[in-house]
């Protein structure tokens, strides 16, 4: 089993002799324009941000607006737990989305898988903003939001396209982290670009123009932005270049079956060894913005400038830790982060109930810890794997560890903290952190006696 200090998704050792990258370039030119690992970078953070903006935009609106519109006949509290529920929707349907659309690229090609992914994601995140309240579909609405949810995730699992992977194969062999964190920047690229669409609505418009017509508008945005990161990728991925490229690296997809039997443990592993750094993502992004909203006296438009100011803290992260992967290397980074975070854990009641010192500190130091952990999660789910399996073993892998560990985070944290306290989402936190270092340390036996 290849060592996931030592390479980014299963990629030759820097150690073993590999075809030098340029010369493949320049081999496999058809058009006269290789792709370059430049190339390749953009297209992977346009591809993400889009998601990561879909996928946010979802999640706020969870917390401010599904609540009322949807569960009028609840409480605020649960309300909103009926909102997380139907959140968690996507993190379900998103393995299974993954398994269709490698059928259907097996036998109509990757260009139109992704063209159906993409979409099926923006069709059914502006449904949602066309979407009538309870008041006037009654349970139908919920319905509705519920399917409209399932398609997301869905759409989500067929948008795999193999360009982190293809970058980090074709990535200089010293900058592989540095490489592997470029995909993770669509995260707070896309949580700004959502946090600040409702921060200006909220602060423009009253409320009641902003439950009637305002928070459809992010989701109509989420379409265009759809539409922008389609071309972007498909102008990548028609090309022959591209195409010959994944084929060298044998990035094609396996069946699913073949997939769990030859390498269900390096799935498993995989899912858990960047399971701190899912769980701390919901925590720190959609949970607290829902307590806020429920416990404290202060304002939204408030605590999300905070938040968007958070955004900065952990796309620094992100940077810092492809630097330092490439130094220390990916396992032990993911380690001493993990490790981190179960600190960090001890410290969710104080600051969280520390006022608003102590919940700006929570924010600042979770998205720090976050940028630095997550910038390489997405290595650790794919460093595993043989060649054959790479392409479908990172897509579901991935699915695996948001499911495992942020599908749910933000119902069970804002659930146990409201009956229970605010102590046991820190004891939540803290499980993810110790499910990461039990897989890496597993990961590192297994090395090891291999």
């Amino acid at each position: 089993m290849a060592s996931m200090n030592t390479t980014h998704d299963g990629s030759i050792p820097a150690d073993i002799p590999q075809h030098d990258n340029a010369d493949d370039a320049r081999r496999l030119n058809t058009d006269n324009a290789p792709i370059s690992p430049g190339e390749i970078a953009v297209g992977v953070v346009i591809g993400r941000a889009s998601e990561y903006f879909d996928f946010f935009v979802y999640a706020i609106a969870s917390v401010l607006v599904f609540p009322s519109l949807f569960f009028p006949f609840e409480g605020r509290l649960e309300g909103t737990l009926y909102a997380f529920v139907i959140f968690s929707f996507a993190f379900i349907a998103r393995p299974i989305g993954t398994v269709l659309s490698m059928a259907i690229q097996r036998r109509f090609g990757r260009e139109a898988k992704l063209t159906i992914a993409l979409f099926l994601l923006g069709s059914t995140t502006a449904g949602i903003a066309f979407l009538p309240p309870y008041s006037d579909l009654g349970v139908n609405a919920i319905i509705i939001l519920s399917l409209l949810r399932i398609g997301q995730g869905l759409a989500l699992g067929g948008s795999w396209d193999g360009l982190p992977s293809l970058l980090a194969l074709n990535a200089p062999q010293d900058k592989r982290g540095w490489y592997a964190m470029l995909g993770q920047l669509g995260a707070p690229v896309g949580f700004f670009i959502a946090a600040g669409l409702f921060w200006y609505l909220i602060s423009t418009l009253d409320n009641l123009d902003f439950m009637d017509w305002g928070w459809r508008y992010p989701f109509y945005v989420a379409f265009a932005i759809n539409v922008v990161a389609l071309f972007a990728r498909l102008r990548l991925i028609s090309t022959n270049e591209y195409s010959r490229l994944l084929e060298e690296r044998e990035l094609q997809p396996v069946s699913v079956s073949e997939m769990t039997h030859s390498q269900g443990r390096n799935v498993i592993i995989g899912a858990l060894a960047a399971l701190a750094s899912y769980a701390l993502f919901h925590l720190v992004t959609v949970f607290p913005l829902s307590w806020i909203n429920l416990y404290s006296p202060r304002s939204v438009t408030g605590f999300l400038l905070t938040e968007m100011g958070g955004v900065f803290l952990m796309a620094g992260g992100v940077v810092a830790s492809g630097i330092i992967a490439d130094r220390i290397g990916r396992r032990r980074t993911l380690g001493t982060l993990a490790t981190l975070i179960a600190l960090f854990s001890a410290f969710v009641p104080m600051l969280l109930n520390g006022g608003d010192t102590g919940q700006d500190a929570f924010i600042l130091i979770g998205f720090t810890l976050l940028g630095l952990s997550y910038g390489q999660a997405a290595g650790a789910v794919t460093a595993n794997f043989p060649a054959k399996f790479r392409y479908t073993g990172a897509a579901l892998t991935s699915d695996l560890a948001w499911l495992v560990g942020a599908g749910f985070a933000p119902l069970v944290a804002l659930g146990v903290s409201a009956k229970f306290g605010l102590a046991y989402v820190g004891l939540y936190l803290l499980s993810g952190a110790v499910c990461s270092l039990a897989a890496l340390s597993l990961n590192r036996a297994l090395d090891i006696k291999n």
